[in-house]
């Protein structure tokens, strides 16, 4: 992790501007504590991604928040799937920043390119999809899990009449910080799926969740519809013996496969 921490550091000083994608489920734990300073004087633009996927009261809260926050234009989008109005303001935002560039390029007598742009975040915060929107084309690799950009990459957006496009953007693996201690913020990564499925156990990761379901006040009838869902009351039983229970109940035992069926179903949206 140190290593890759390095390297993008390293290509964060080629580049005019960063964009960092949160996913806005968990927008406080996608946040990396060391990016703001590794970006310095440079332009930041800050998008929440999977903002279907999010209570709209969290949302609403979240809007409020970033709106006090002068350092960087915010936006909200479902990066994959959302319509191209969500990624209009992204698309403003990096124009100027671009044209800011370029003025200070003719000031210096220097010939104008296409802004230079960052998107950094955590694993499978939905990097590779926004690149994929902003360029107008299926450029870079996007699945729904952590790990598929192993590399940095430059993609080229479209040009419009002829013009060269106006921005360039590169595409970056995952960074989790390298003294991430905090287990709460790990365990929610987990349960959004922003870390490799190898580095955690399924069965504490569901069980966890389906707690924090419970006593979250942005969650409110997850719990119902777990209870609908999977025949299995989740009010009235542990959230580990839940795992248990909905194992025996439709995985032939299988608590590996239970938890997995959860969890998909959380990322998925279908629990709330």
């Amino acid at each position: 992790i140190a290593k890759a921490e390095r390297q993008l550091r390293e290509y964060l000083t080629r580049v005019d501007v960063v964009v960092e994608a949160r996913d806005a489920r968990i927008g406080a734990t996608t946040a990396h504590p060391s990016l703001e300073e590794w970006v310095g004087a440079r332009p930041r633009v800050i998008v929440f991604t999977f903002a279907d996927l999010a209570p709209p009261a969290a949302l609403s809260e979240w809007k409020s928040a970033m709106k006090g926050d002068a350092s960087a234009p915010t936006f909200f989008v479902d990066a994959k799937k959302g319509n191209d109005k969500e990624l209009r303001g992204v698309r403003a935002a990096l124009n100027a920043c671009g044209r800011a560039v370029n003025e200070k390029r003719r000031a210096k007598g220097i010939a104008p390119r296409p802004a230079r742009v960052a998107v950094v975040g955590y694993p499978n915060v939905g990097k590779s999809a926004l690149i994929n929107r902003l360029a107008g084309r299926k450029a870079a690799r996007s699945e729904n899990r952590a790990g598929v950009t192993r590399s940095v990459a430059w993609v080229r957006g479209k040009g419009r009449d002829g013009a060269p496009p106006p921005f360039e953007l590169l595409d970056s693996p995952g960074i989790i910080p390298a003294k991430q201690i905090d287990q709460r913020a790990a365990a929610r990564l987990a349960m959004c799926g922003r870390i490799g499925e190898a580095s955690y156990d399924e069965r504490l990761v569901a069980a966890e969740l389906l707690y924090e379901l419970a006593k979250a006040p942005y969650a409110r009838g997850a719990i119902k519809r777990a209870t609908a869902k999977y025949g299995v009351d989740a009010a009235e039983i542990a959230p580990d013996l839940f795992v248990e229970a909905l194992a025996h109940k439709r995985h032939d035992g299988d608590e590996s496969a239970a938890a997995s069926a959860i969890l998909n179903d959380f990322r998925s949206g279908r629990l709330g």
